[in-house]
Protein backbone atom coordinates (compact mmCIF):
# COMPACT_ATOMS: atom_id res chain seq x y z
CA UNK A 1 0.00 0.00 0.00
CA UNK A 2 1.33 3.41 -0.97
CA UNK A 3 0.72 6.46 1.19
CA UNK A 4 0.80 9.93 -0.32
CA UNK A 5 1.51 12.70 2.09
CA UNK A 6 0.03 16.11 1.34
CA UNK A 7 2.51 18.96 1.28
CA UNK A 8 2.28 21.40 4.14
CA UNK A 9 0.15 24.43 3.26
CA UNK A 10 3.14 26.78 2.99
CA UNK A 11 5.08 24.40 0.72
CA UNK A 12 2.35 24.19 -1.93
CA UNK A 13 2.77 26.32 -5.02
CA UNK A 14 0.85 29.56 -4.98
CA UNK A 15 -1.68 30.30 -7.72
CA UNK A 16 -1.13 32.90 -10.42
CA UNK A 17 2.54 32.38 -11.28
CA UNK A 18 0.97 32.30 -14.74
CA UNK A 19 -2.45 33.58 -15.61
CA UNK A 20 -4.85 30.64 -16.07
CA UNK A 21 -5.80 29.49 -19.55
CA UNK A 22 -8.69 31.58 -20.75
CA UNK A 23 -12.13 29.96 -21.06
CA UNK A 24 -13.36 28.69 -24.43
CA UNK A 25 -16.21 31.21 -24.53
CA UNK A 26 -17.11 34.71 -23.45
CA UNK A 27 -19.96 35.31 -21.07
CA UNK A 28 -20.64 37.54 -18.10
CA UNK A 29 -18.97 35.23 -15.60
CA UNK A 30 -15.89 34.34 -17.64
CA UNK A 31 -15.15 37.98 -18.45
CA UNK A 32 -15.48 38.99 -14.78
CA UNK A 33 -13.28 36.03 -13.79
CA UNK A 34 -10.60 37.07 -16.27
CA UNK A 35 -10.42 40.53 -14.70
CA UNK A 36 -10.00 38.86 -11.30
CA UNK A 37 -7.35 36.51 -12.73
CA UNK A 38 -5.47 39.57 -14.03
CA UNK A 39 -5.48 40.91 -10.48
CA UNK A 40 -4.13 37.60 -9.18
CA UNK A 41 -1.32 37.49 -11.73
CA UNK A 42 -0.30 41.08 -11.04
CA UNK A 43 -0.44 40.58 -7.27
CA UNK A 44 1.64 37.40 -7.47
CA UNK A 45 4.46 39.15 -9.32
CA UNK A 46 4.21 42.44 -7.42
CA UNK A 47 4.77 40.52 -4.18
CA UNK A 48 7.20 37.85 -5.43
CA UNK A 49 10.56 38.27 -3.71
CA UNK A 50 9.62 41.13 -1.41
CA UNK A 51 12.20 41.59 1.32
CA UNK A 52 11.68 42.84 4.90
CA UNK A 53 13.03 46.26 3.90
CA UNK A 54 10.51 46.38 1.02
CA UNK A 55 7.65 45.61 3.40
CA UNK A 56 8.72 48.46 5.71
CA UNK A 57 9.11 50.98 2.91
CA UNK A 58 6.79 53.97 2.64
CA UNK A 59 7.26 56.85 0.24
CA UNK A 60 6.40 59.58 2.76
CA UNK A 61 5.50 60.02 6.40
CA UNK A 62 1.75 60.14 5.71
CA UNK A 63 1.70 57.13 3.37
CA UNK A 64 1.13 53.45 4.07
CA UNK A 65 4.05 51.05 4.16
CA UNK A 66 4.13 48.29 1.58
CA UNK A 67 3.04 45.86 4.29
CA UNK A 68 0.08 48.07 5.24
CA UNK A 69 -0.82 48.29 1.55
CA UNK A 70 -0.79 44.48 1.39
CA UNK A 71 -3.14 44.41 4.41
CA UNK A 72 -5.50 46.69 2.49
CA UNK A 73 -5.35 44.50 -0.63
CA UNK A 74 -6.11 41.44 1.53
CA UNK A 75 -9.17 43.28 2.87
CA UNK A 76 -10.32 44.18 -0.65
CA UNK A 77 -9.98 40.58 -1.85
CA UNK A 78 -11.91 39.44 1.21
CA UNK A 79 -14.76 41.77 0.19
CA UNK A 80 -14.61 40.23 -3.30
CA UNK A 81 -14.66 36.69 -1.94
CA UNK A 82 -17.47 37.54 0.50
CA UNK A 83 -19.62 39.01 -2.27
CA UNK A 84 -19.41 35.93 -4.50
CA UNK A 85 -20.05 33.62 -1.53
CA UNK A 86 -22.91 35.75 -0.18
CA UNK A 87 -21.16 36.63 3.09
CA UNK A 88 -21.53 39.88 5.00
CA UNK A 89 -18.54 42.14 5.67
CA UNK A 90 -18.69 43.04 9.33
CA UNK A 91 -15.47 44.99 9.65
CA UNK A 92 -13.34 42.20 11.05
CA UNK A 93 -9.73 42.41 9.97
CA UNK A 94 -7.13 39.71 10.03
CA UNK A 95 -4.17 40.79 12.09
CA UNK A 96 -0.87 39.24 12.97
CA UNK A 97 -0.39 37.40 9.68
CA UNK A 98 3.11 36.97 8.35
CA UNK A 99 3.86 38.27 4.88
CA UNK A 100 3.76 34.69 3.51
CA UNK A 101 0.39 34.00 5.17
CA UNK A 102 -1.04 37.30 3.92
CA UNK A 103 0.16 36.61 0.39
CA UNK A 104 -1.22 33.07 0.38
CA UNK A 105 -4.61 34.21 1.73
CA UNK A 106 -4.90 37.08 -0.75
CA UNK A 107 -4.13 34.79 -3.69
CA UNK A 108 -6.54 32.16 -2.32
CA UNK A 109 -9.33 34.77 -2.09
CA UNK A 110 -8.69 35.81 -5.69
CA UNK A 111 -8.52 32.25 -7.00
CA UNK A 112 -11.68 31.14 -5.17
CA UNK A 113 -13.62 34.19 -6.40
CA UNK A 114 -12.46 33.58 -9.97
CA UNK A 115 -13.54 29.94 -9.88
CA UNK A 116 -17.02 30.97 -8.75
CA UNK A 117 -17.24 33.72 -11.36
CA UNK A 118 -16.21 31.37 -14.19
CA UNK A 119 -19.34 29.32 -13.50
CA UNK A 120 -21.61 32.33 -13.05
CA UNK A 121 -24.44 33.59 -15.21
CA UNK A 122 -25.70 37.16 -15.52
CA UNK A 123 -28.37 36.28 -12.97
CA UNK A 124 -25.70 35.03 -10.58
CA UNK A 125 -23.75 38.30 -10.93
CA UNK A 126 -26.89 40.21 -9.94
CA UNK A 127 -26.87 38.25 -6.67
CA UNK A 128 -23.24 39.00 -5.80
CA UNK A 129 -24.01 41.92 -3.55
CA UNK A 130 -21.44 43.56 -1.32
CA UNK A 131 -22.98 43.87 2.12
CA UNK A 132 -21.30 45.92 4.82
CA UNK A 133 -22.71 45.74 8.33
CA UNK A 134 -21.89 47.31 11.67
CA UNK A 135 -23.83 47.60 14.90
CA UNK A 136 -25.62 50.74 13.63
CA UNK A 137 -26.01 50.36 9.86
CA UNK A 138 -26.03 48.09 6.84
CA UNK A 139 -25.05 49.08 3.29
CA UNK A 140 -25.50 47.02 0.14
CA UNK A 141 -23.95 47.54 -3.28
CA UNK A 142 -24.50 45.59 -6.53
CA UNK A 143 -21.85 43.68 -8.47
CA UNK A 144 -21.20 46.78 -10.58
CA UNK A 145 -19.71 48.49 -7.54
CA UNK A 146 -17.56 45.44 -6.84
CA UNK A 147 -15.93 45.98 -10.25
CA UNK A 148 -15.17 49.69 -9.89
CA UNK A 149 -14.66 49.45 -6.12
CA UNK A 150 -12.67 46.64 -4.50
CA UNK A 151 -11.41 44.98 -7.70
CA UNK A 152 -10.17 48.19 -9.33
CA UNK A 153 -8.91 49.49 -5.99
CA UNK A 154 -6.88 46.30 -5.47
CA UNK A 155 -5.38 46.70 -8.96
CA UNK A 156 -4.49 50.30 -8.13
CA UNK A 157 -2.74 49.25 -4.92
CA UNK A 158 -0.86 46.43 -6.64
CA UNK A 159 0.63 49.14 -8.84
CA UNK A 160 1.66 50.99 -5.70
CA UNK A 161 3.40 47.87 -4.38
CA UNK A 162 5.40 47.70 -7.62
CA UNK A 163 6.35 51.38 -7.30
CA UNK A 164 7.26 50.95 -3.63
CA UNK A 165 9.46 47.91 -4.31
CA UNK A 166 11.29 49.80 -7.04
CA UNK A 167 11.78 52.74 -4.68
CA UNK A 168 13.21 50.45 -2.00
CA UNK A 169 15.74 49.00 -4.46
CA UNK A 170 13.98 45.77 -5.46
CA UNK A 171 12.85 46.14 -9.09
CA UNK A 172 9.91 44.31 -10.59
CA UNK A 173 10.85 41.27 -12.69
CA UNK A 174 11.20 42.67 -16.22
CA UNK A 175 10.55 39.22 -17.73
CA UNK A 176 6.94 39.22 -16.53
CA UNK A 177 4.59 39.88 -19.45
CA UNK A 178 1.25 41.30 -18.36
CA UNK A 179 -0.03 40.97 -21.92
CA UNK A 180 0.79 37.26 -22.18
CA UNK A 181 0.21 36.45 -18.52
CA UNK A 182 3.47 34.59 -18.10
CA UNK A 183 7.19 35.00 -17.60
CA UNK A 184 9.20 35.42 -20.79
CA UNK A 185 12.27 33.36 -21.40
Amino acid sequence: MMFVMALPMMAQELPYRQIPQYPPSYNEGTVAARVVDGLGFRYYWATEGLRPEDLKFKPSEGARTTDETLDHILGLTTVLYNAVTHKVNEGEEETGLTFAEKRRKTLANIEAASEILKKSSAKDLEGYTMIFKSANWTSEFPFWNLLNGPIDDALWHVGQVITFRRSSGNPFNSNVSMLQGKVRG
